[in-house]
């Protein structure tokens, strides 16, 4: 699956000039990339270049943006947080699947068993349920959504709803 931080890494690989770096879901199907050089700039020749990577060498789903990494406080990027290994070593996983999303949020959100529920194709939104016995703070539940969002494919949003066990 072609999640943020793969995507990124694919990016720096092929594109070593390109220091700052950073890939945004925008909408279904939809993703920015973000990126400045060391010079904090965005030349024309690498954004051309970067485009036509994306194009044809990442997820052909979707419609990849290129522009300077400056503009994501005006976009309202979300910061990049530090995530928990088990999580970001998920997200750069290839092979990674629905599965393996699942095992990792079951093994990190405890108490409480996380579940795929559905698929919204007209707005590209991944549903998830997590079914506890104890009351989710709000700091978990930005947590939790943080870590589902940084497993799924760029391009797809999610959204994970808390149900208490009785």
């Amino acid at each position: 699956m072609g999640t943020r931080l793969l995507t990124e890494q694919w990016i720096r690989r092929e594109y070593p000039q390109l220091k700052y770096v950073r890939a945004h879901t925008t909408g279904r199907n939809a993703a920015t990339l973000y990126v400045w050089n060391e010079s904090l700039e965005l030349p024309e020749a690498d954004a051309a270049a970067l485009k036509k990577f994306a194009a044809g060498c990442l997820s052909s789903s979707i419609c990849y943006r290129v522009k300077a990494y400056s503009m994501l406080q005006e976009d309202r990027v979300p910061k990049d947080y530090e995530l928990p290994e088990p999580v970001a070593q998920a997200a750069i996983d290839r092979e990674l699947e629905p599965g393996g999303v699942l095992a990792v949020m079951n093994g990190i959100l405890e108490p409480g068993v996380v579940t795929f529920n559905r698929y919204d194709y007209i707005s590209g939104t991944l549903h998830f349920q997590l079914l506890t016995d104890q009351t989710v703070t709000d700091i978990e539940r930005e947590l939790a959504h943080r870590y589902l969002s940084e497993m799924i494919p760029l391009g797809t949003r999610c959204e994970l709803e808390y149900r208490l066990a009785n």
